[in-house]
């Protein structure tokens, strides 16, 4: 995303909506304004029916492009809502608008959202859009667990991730996001779906179930996401730390502390969120030490994420009475060379 969220910025008063749809027609490829993030937030249907004549009008990438940057945006600023925007694009013409529209959407949790969702996940035209439709469809399911939304919602959510989950003609990366949303639930498939997709043949949907594997929260699949945190393939490496800390796996944290050191900051910052996840003293000498390290490297973004996850291991209340510096990743590294 282009705009920082810096405090000068997060308290800019909104511009009118003539300002904003001059910025938005004007601005057709580049950065987009502040103009453009704070204008097109919160807005009334009239002001919709308004931006719909000038969004009609913009060429089909700068309309993805939009499209995703307020989804990016409204992550980094709750503040944002581009609620109305989102529903905007879920009708549009191109596939990649309305794909980017479901992420714009992603707090949504409302019964009418839900009737979207239900009927872009099976009858949208567009394989992106139908993946993108039914991973949405995940966060109602969870939902539904915690019996947030009413029974038959959660049913319908979960029929139809399994329908197309099951379906060997619908697109692979459609079947891959339906087994990550059942994931979210005790439906009597979840064990065996995920079995069958680890084992087959298909990368994309081995790398899902390991994802899937750390949504079931279940410690079956201890053996299989500490095998796969030294996978050759970095995205198996990423879903498997990620994994070991939404199930909880102390022994995984000698790997994550390893993990953590790595060149790739998404894989990186998944062993560190995990690392907060288990907590205990030896993941918390452990993010200690790449506290440190992150602070010599003046990486502001690496001591965030450390100083987040040593708050979550805090809230676990182990009595953690030691130096929390006396740890050494470089010298950790250096017996294991030996």
């Amino acid at each position: 995303m282009n705009l920082e969220w810096d405090d000068d910025r997060q308290t800019q008063e909104k511009p009118s909506l003539d300002a904003t749809l001059t910025a938005l027609e004007a601005q057709d490829e580049g950065a987009l304004s502040a103009t453009i993030y704070y204008g097109l937030s919160d807005l009334g249907p009239a002001e919709v029916d308004r931006l719909k004549t000038v969004w009609d009008r913009l060429s089909v990438d700068y309309r993805r492009k939009v499209m995703q940057e307020l989804a990016d945006a409204s992550e980094a600023n709750f503040e944002l809502d581009y609620e109305a925007v989102g529903y905007l694009g879920l009708d549009d013409d191109d596939a990649g608008v309305r794909a980017a529209a479901i992420d714009t959407l992603w707090s949504d949790e409302s019964p009418v959202l839900l009737e979207r969702l239900l009927k872009l996940a099976q009858w949208d035209e567009s394989g992106s859009v139908r993946a993108a439709a039914v991973s949405a469809l995940g966060r109602f399911i969870l939902l539904g667990e915690y019996e947030e939304i009413p029974q038959a919602d959660s049913v319908r959510a979960q029929d139809v991730a399994v329908n197309l989950l099951t379906d060997e003609q619908e697109d692979v990366e459609v079947r891959r996001r339906a087994l990550e949303a059942i994931a979210n639930s005790s439906h009597e498939i979840v064990p065996e779906a995920i079995e069958e997709a680890y084992h087959g043949d298909d990368r994309l949907m081995r790398v899902s179930a390991i994802f899937a594997m750390g949504r079931t929260c279940d410690d079956r699949w201890r053996d299989t996401v500490l095998r796969e945190m030294s996978s050759a393939d970095p995205e198996l490496r990423y879903e498997a730390a990620r994994a070991a800390g939404e199930i909880g796996l102390s022994d995984a944290v000698p790997l994550l502390g390893r993990l953590a050191l790595e060149n790739d900051r998404e894989t990186q910052e998944a062993a560190i969120w995990s690392l907060g996840e288990i907590g205990g003293r030896e993941a918390m000498r452990i993010l200690s030490a790449l506290a440190e390290r992150a602070q010599e490297a003046d990486d502001d973004v690496l001591i965030e994420a450390v100083d987040d996850a040593i708050a979550t291991a805090s809230m676990a209340g182990d009595d953690l009475d030691f130096d929390l510096f006396d740890f050494d990743l470089d010298a950790d590294d250096e017996d294991d060379e030996d």
